[in-house]
């Protein structure tokens, strides 16, 4: 899996902006099968910072319906990537 596979793009959200703002944490959604490890080796080296700790949630995909047909979404997973102290945040329109 190729560092640019495991990151599928930033979530910018009103709470991810805010979790960036103040406690330095970025928020990622990424393969579903991606791993801590994985993650944390991907945001260092595409950005160039170092990664103190990874969380991961896994979302199941909901149920859509349009008239008489229905389907469900793609399940996802989103990561929340905390920066070391004394890194320089990053700004997503560097990807």
């Amino acid at each position: 899996m190729n560092r640019f596979d495991v990151i599928q793009g930033p979530l910018v959200t009103e709470k991810s902006q805010l979790r960036k703002d103040t406690e330095r944490t970025l928020c990622f959604q990424v393969r579903p099968d991606a791993t801590k490890t994985d993650i944390k080796n991907a945001v260092q080296a595409i950005f160039r910072v170092k990664v103190e700790s990874v969380r991961t949630a896994n979302f199941v995909g909901k149920l859509r319906r349009r008239g008489k047909f229905a389907g469900y979404r793609p399940d996802w997973k989103k990561a929340y990537v905390k920066l070391k102290e004394g890194e320089k945040m990053v700004e997503y329109a560097q990807i």
